[in-house]
């Protein structure tokens, strides 16, 4: 996250007793370097694993941890429940969950929530069979209900040894959901989303291969903001990166990557085609290294599967297509955008320093059947993902792209 994304948004940090709380640490570093104001709080069980001393280093602020203190200013989860524009409660334990969720307070953490209106996200963190039993199920189900916010736990190695989901989400992924609801871009919340990202590989040989210069960067970017705006997101990619609460399904050549989007484009609402597949393809593929000889080597070339062609459209899929272009972007996308039968086409400039293909910066045109949509100036590539997702939001509910 770039600094100032949250510059002077007011966040109340919530850490329970858990071995995950360690990792709250990471969480307060990223949000004040960020920009915005944290004020930890902390629960008895959660000092012993984490001093107060060190959040209040990070957070410059002093961490309430016992709420019966005197701290001449009232009451202090009062007076934080009143502050705070989000309550954000990392790690979220068993125990935790099941007392936002019955409305018991008994400690800073839960009398906070339950003296605040602000928008809670949760990021759970516990031994993957506390985790799936029904009754802390049925607790975050009823949190959803009330409009929480749950930032899925991983899978991976917990404190027990064994592997299994209960992993606290990454504190990227934290923050980006925390973003997401303070900005009100919480709005893909039961779509399903399928992006396609990289540069495909079409193989001269079993050691060689045609390819471009795309990073998969801007389509990861995509992904990764769908995923924090709410949405169910599948990923094609020739660039495999495991991002958590992605789905992720690694290809190399244009085939590989049309038949996994085949298979998933039934049950997508959105696709977007971010991948920068080749045009061209190897006519024929050699079976063995092709070995190197002093004469010129002549590599025929045909024209490679068009994957958008291929997925076709229908009723109720909104398309949206990249066009990487050197000249005369927006006459090209607009052609395109036509040709493709697309809903949106997102152009961009190629050969300019400092952004598009292999850069972590873009600007791009978006364009619809109406003509220009909007025009995003040279901006980090999660930002940019950012304004494009307002941008499908908008179009698919009939409206103009905020802040356009």
């Amino acid at each position: 996250m770039s600094e100032g994304r949250l510059k002077g948004r007011r966040i109340a940090l919530g850490v329970s007793g858990g071995i995950a709380a360690y990792k709250a640490i990471e969480v307060v570093r990223q949000l004040t370097e960020s920009g915005a104001e944290v004020r930890v709080m902390m629960t008895p069980e959660a000092t012993r694993f984490v001093t107060p001393l060190t959040f209040e280093a990070l957070s410059y602020q002093p961490v309430a941890a016992d709420w019966l203190a005197p701290s001449g200013a009232g009451e202090r989860h009062i007076a934080l429940a009143e502050w705070a524009e989000l309550i954000a409660l990392v790690p979220a334990t068993a125990n935790t969950i099941a007392k936002v969720a019955m409305g018991l307070a008994d400690e800073i953490v839960s009398g906070t929530v339950l003296a605040s209106r602000a928008p809670i996200v949760l990021a759970p963190a516990m031994n993957d069979v506390m985790f799936t039993q029904p009754q802390t199920q049925d607790h975050l189900d009823a949190l959803r209900t009330r409009r929480a916010v749950i930032v899925d736990p991983a899978t991976g190695r917990l404190a027990s040894g064994k592997s299994g989901i209960g992993r606290l989400a990454a504190p990227e992924r934290i923050i980006a959901v925390i973003e997401a609801v303070l900005a009100g871009r919480r709005n893909l919340e039961g779509l399903r989303v399928l992006v396609s990202a990289g540069g495909t590989r079409e193989a001269v040989d079993p050691v060689r291969y045609v390819g471009n210069f795309s990073s998969g960067k801007m389509g990861r970017a995509l992904a990764e903001v769908a995923a924090a705006r709410g949405a169910e997101v599948t990923l094609v990619t020739t660039i495999p990166g495991n991002s958590e609460g992605i789905h992720e399904v690694p290809v190399d050549s244009a085939r590989a990557m049309l038949q996994a989007l085949q298979a998933a484009i039934d049950r997508t609402d959105v696709l977007v085609m971010a991948a920068a597949v080749a045009d061209y393809a190897p006519q024929q593929v050699a079976e063995t290294k092709v070995r190197r000889r002093e004469q010129p080597l002549d590599l025929h070339l045909q024209p490679n599967v068009d994957v958008l062609k291929m997925l076709g459209s229908r009723p109720g899929l909104f398309r949206v297509g990249f066009a990487a272009e050197t000249d005369d972007i927006r006459a090209q996308a607009g052609e395109k955008l036509t040709k493709k039968q697309l809903d949106l086409i997102v152009a961009n400039q190629v050969g300019v320093d400092g952004q598009g293909l292999g850069s972590d910066f873009n600007a791009v045109t978006i364009v619809g059947s109406s003509g220009v949509i909007a025009e995003v100036p040279r901006l980090p590539k999660w930002e940019v993902a950012g304004r494009i997702w307002d941008a499908i939001d908008a179009c698919r509910n009939g409206l103009a792209p905020a802040g356009q």
